[in-house]
């Protein structure tokens, strides 16, 4: 099985919108974004409207967490993928999976009812800090940035 060619994983609650998907792709290079997403993976709808927002020349791929965790082995090496996931919790089981993240961007997790903001565009509860601490233990590093323009934040703050 060959390793595949991932030039970033990134997590993102809104996974592709607006500029953002173009500002990274312009920034890594990628050819292929695959969202790794149960719900989405089977809403023909949201794929659409994810696919207006997507660079030009860059092929969108919606496929399940389990089926990215069975497929991507088989990704040439020509194919220069950016995955979009919604939480750590997706990226932990792809991670489990198999999936060879090495690094992990974290741009939006949104305020919901039980969460606290720890950076600029994120915000966690306890589930979501043990799925960073465990991600972190398994060698992933991670990264706080929105868009590749702003600073990168220190990734500690997730744990305060």
């Amino acid at each position: 099985m060959g390793s595949p060619n991932i030039l970033l994983t990134r997590i993102d609650n809104r996974l592709v919108h607006g500029q953002v998907a173009t500002q990274w792709n312009g920034t890594l290079g990628s050819n292929l974004i695959l969202v790794a997403n149960d719900k989405v993976s089977g809403d023909k709808m949201r794929q659409g409207l994810m696919d207006m927002a997507a660079p030009s020349g860059v092929a969108m791929r919606y496929f399940s967490l389990q089926k990215t965790i069975d497929v991507i082995g088989n990704a040439s090496e020509k194919q220069k993928i950016f995955i979009i996931l919604e939480s750590p919790q997706d990226a932990l089981a792809l991670v489990k999976g198999g999936v060879p993240i090495k690094l992990l961007n974290i741009g939006n997790m949104h305020m919901a009812e039980g969460k606290r903001q720890v950076a600029t565009t994120v915000a966690v509860d306890d589930d979501d800090v043990a799925a960073f601490r465990e991600l972190q233990n398994l060698g992933v590093e991670l990264q706080i940035q929105r868009v590749p323009s702003t600073p990168k934040e220190d990734p500690n703050k997730l744990f305060k």
